[in-house]
């Protein structure tokens, strides 16, 4: 095949309704029809999206005349009788308040490729150009991304001209338009920025370059310690963090040379503070975990997403390994920085290991199953959740802690899990800059771990992967001089179920099975009224002050709403658990 330019135009063309116009041209269509379609889902976040659906016109332009396409499925158009040239424009509905897809309105817009370009069938291997257009009245909008530009120099109507290799990358590098303040900065000679949208009042810039710095140039350093050199550098001239700031979001995603965050402006500091915001930490371990990412599932990945196929699912039994391991160096990554000391790291391990234990759903699926299921399961939680699932994120990175102490201890310190790490990387890191990416199998790592260490943790990995048992912490953390306690945070006699505002009361959100709330009946949507007839606020608190009147085994009558249907459940209180693990060095004990 002859190689051609696919030349993509994004047009934010009415930001006060959030559409975008996107325009894709070919030169040259092979056959007499032509296939054109968006992904059905982005990779990093695992659920069917069905982009397509924000399509609100689509037609195509080729023998001198517009024509309509042909849907041929959920995800595709096919224009037939195209042979030569053919322009396909669409109208993009952009207001999707998430790193996942797009969102446009008269302050910024922002959008993944998944979301805006239309992948050619066929076509996927040819190179790629995208021209941004300036929205009228925006003189002072810029674009940021990092998909490189093809020069610094544009028209004025222009924001810029990029261009990438294929489709793969196209779109693996979002783009933000708009004036947003910007933070630059290099990590071991390699330039990055962080693009902060929204209102932030006193943004700490300095310290924030600081912190991030120290971050990366940790992570660098963990995967290539001889030559310290950014693993993006093959695909992108800097690495950009995009952040949209806003009142309490949460959320990032991985890309290439680039991350998508959500954040809330509550966690960043500003300048004059005395004190740190306490979520802070939680930002800076956002920013490492999917800067982690840039070589833990970007460019090692599993076997099943070589190549990735966007229009349905990709099954892998290992996002145990490639979620729950970068969540695990997320934090400590921020430790070896020394962004925060040991006893908050160890603070933070604490609250990892506290979220994991709460949930019985836990004991019932394997992190093999959840990472399989992570596509019916994990990114469709209802209100059983937590009696039904385990998170390959949070008890993968326990997984991930428990192999690291398993290493150091079978070979005397001399290995541990940076070496499991940087062996993967120089296995398959190599071919991804070759051109020739392949992944992980899904029954290889024991056997790599064997062979970078001489440690064999096939026995583990059978029971912490494939089976539902607790992972035994206390004994490996006590032989590296770390005492794991259980203790009991709230002596208020439990409820067994997580509540939340609603009006002037509180609702039930979930009901943790085996708990008193469970044996009463009491579901989630129940909206508690009042407690042996004395009404409940709409605050946890209200409600604990309420119970603090009674011990465990006392029966409370609560008065509750299931729809609009007045019921009362007899409640049998139980003693509150020692279920809050706490982390502190005990020296005398490691072995």
């Amino acid at each position: 095949m002859t190689t051609q330019t696919l030349h993509y135009i994004v047009e934010p063309h009415d930001l006060a309704g959030h559409r975008l116009k996107v325009t894709l041209k070919i030169a040259r269509v092979a056959k007499s029809n032509q296939v054109v379609g968006l992904p059905a889902w982005i990779p990093g976040s695992y659920l069917i999206r069905d982009f397509s659906r924000h399509i609100e016109s689509i037609r195509g332009r080729h023998g001198g005349r517009w024509h309509q396409p042909k849907k041929i499925d959920d995800h595709h158009w096919s224009f037939d009788g195209c042979a030569g040239s053919l322009t396909v424009e669409i109208v993009v509905y952009a207001w999707d308040f998430s790193v996942r897809g797009a969102h446009v309105d008269d302050s910024h817009a922002f959008f993944n490729g998944t979301s805006v370009f239309l992948m050619a069938k066929g076509l996927e291997d040819q190179p790629c150009k995208v021209e941004i257009n300036r929205p009228a009245g925006k003189r002072s909008w810029r674009a940021y991304t990092s998909m490189p530009a093809v020069s610094t120099r544009t028209a004025a109507d222009s924001l810029g001209q990029f261009v990438a290799p294929n489709y793969d990358a196209l779109i693996d590098h979002p783009f933000e338009l708009g004036t947003p303040a910007v933070i630059a900065f290099e990590a071991c000679g390699a330039p990055h920025r962080m693009v902060f949208t929204g209102v932030i009042p006193n943004l700490d810039t300095k310290r924030i370059a600081r912190d991030v710095k120290r971050i990366c140039e940790a992570q660098i350093k963990l995967f290539d310690p001889h030559m310290a050199r950014a693993a993006f550098l093959d695909s992108a001239p800097a690495y950009v963090f995009m952040t949209m700031v806003t009142g309490s979001g949460y959320g990032g995603l991985e890309h290439r040379a680039s991350t998508a965050l959500v954040c809330s402006r509550q966690d960043l500091p500003t300048l004059h503070q005395t004190q740190t915001p306490d979520g802070y930490v939680n930002f800076l371990g956002l920013v490492s975990h999917e800067y982690f990412h840039t070589w833990n599932v970007k460019r090692i990945k599993p076997a099943a997403f070589v190549p990735y196929d966007l229009t349905k699912p990709n099954h892998t039994r290992l996002l145990w390994l490639f979620e729950g391991f970068t969540s695990y160096y997320d934090d400590l990554m921020l430790l070896r920085s020394q962004v925060i000391d040991e006893q908050k790291y160890l603070q933070q391990l604490a609250k990892t290991i506290t979220g994991v234990h709460a949930g019985p759903g836990r004991l019932k699926q394997s992190l093999a199953s959840s990472s399989f299921d992570a596509w019916t399961k994990y990114y469709k939680q209802d209100e059983n959740a937590p009696n039904a699932i385990s998170s390959y994120y949070a008890k993968g990175s326990l997984v991930a802690l428990a192999l690291d102490l398993v290493i150091r201890q079978r070979s005397d310190q001399r290995f541990s899990l940076d070496d499991v790490m940087r062996a993967l990387w120089d296995k398959f890191g190599v071919l991804f800059y070759q051109g020739q990416p392949t992944g992980l199998s899904e029954t290889g790592f024991a056997k790599l771990v064997f062979e970078c260490t001489g440690v064999d943790v096939r026995t583990e990995l059978v029971k912490w992967v494939e089976g539902t048992s607790d992972i035994e912490l206390k004994p490996l953390l006590a032989a590296q001089g770390i005492e794991l306690n259980w203790v009991c945070k709230d002596t208020t006699p439990a409820l067994g179920a997580n509540l939340k505002p609603d009006g002037e009361s509180l609702t039930v959100r979930q009901v943790i099975e085996g708990g008193p709330a469970h044996r009463s009946g009491l579901s989630a949507g129940d909206r508690l009224l009042a407690c042996n007839g004395l009404r409940i606020g709409n605050t946890l608190k209200h409600l604990k002050d309420l119970l603090a009147a009674y011990q465990p085994g006392d029966e409370i009558l609560l008065t509750t709403f299931r729809d609009d249907v007045l019921q009362e459940r007899l409640v049998a209180l139980a003693e509150a658990p020692a279920s809050t693990a706490e982390l502190k060095p005990n020296p005398a004990k490691a072995r």
